[in-house]
């Protein structure tokens, strides 16, 4: 289990979005209040942004957050209009490695997930090895459930680069909820194109992940924030429904996708 964010609106420091916060990720990372079957995300942490031309961009550590004497000089001189982070707790079977740290990342996206598979290696992984093509499976260079997740996502659009992300997401959900069979899997995913953020909350077999969103926090003047745990305690912060995905646009209100 993990705890992810993510951050659109306009430009601001990465400090302001990952460290800040009375609750932010950083915090998190030793006090978290509604993480499933771990107490601390001590395992590596990521995040990641787009460049000015538009190319994803991560920065990962197998360290713990608080341990990163880079990080603070780091957040507090870049900013970025769109920000995705993750703070990570390894579950059993996926080592700590740079290779298994998110955000995971193609031409496009980014990506993150807080949850896991049960028995993904033995049941699970197989099967997505069938419906991937060695182009996507060759770029796969962990061994988390998270990476094989967003290779699926990958593979799907590209044997339809017409669907949108929520469409690929259910669809990939949809697969999951046979090839699990009755193993729980936890699937709180965040994505984005660079433009929007798509973020789900969802669970099979399972109760879902706890996951928030705002559009009016003060710490985000305006900005539209979806994490793990509310940053603050503050009537601002909205959960997300079981079993929905959440779209959120610069330029539109938040939208709600049952699944």
């Amino acid at each position: 289990m993990c705890r992810l964010a993510a951050y659109l609106g306009p430009d601001i420091p990465l400090k302001q979005f990952l460290l800040d916060p009375p609750h932010s990720l950083y915090r998190q990372s030793w006090e978290p209040m509604e993480l499933k079957y771990a107490k601390i995300n001590a395992d590596g942490y990521g995040f990641g942004w787009y460049s000015p031309d538009g190319i994803p961009s991560v920065y990962t550590s197998i360290l713990p957050i608080w341990s990163d004497a880079n990080l603070p000089h780091l957040a507090g001189t870049i900013s970025n209009p769109l920000w995705i982070a993750e703070i990570r707790s390894a579950t059993l079977g996926h080592p700590v490695h740079q290779y298994n740290t998110p955000p995971f990342f193609d031409d496009r996206h980014l990506f993150v997930h807080n949850g896991f598979i049960r028995d993904f290696h033995q049941q699970v992984r197989p099967l997505m090895n069938r419906m991937l093509s060695p182009g996507v499976a060759g770029d796969i260079q962990g061994n988390t459930d998270s990476e094989y997740l967003f290779a699926c996502l990958r593979q799907l659009l590209v044997d339809d680069p017409k669907l949108s992300l929520t469409d690929v997401l259910t669809d990939l959900f949809d697969r999951l909820q046979g090839w699990v069979g009755e193993q729980p899997a936890l699937l709180n995913i965040i994505i984005t194109e660079g433009e929007r953020i798509y973020a789900s909350r969802h669970g099979i077999n399972h109760e879902c992940p706890s996951l928030y969103y705002t559009t009016d926090d003060e710490l985000f003047p305006g900005g539209q924030v979806v994490a793990s745990e509310r940053f603050a305690e503050d009537s601002f912060w909205q959960p997300v429904p079981e079993h929905h995905i959440l779209v959120l646009d610069a330029n539109k209100p938040p939208e709600l996708l049952a699944l």
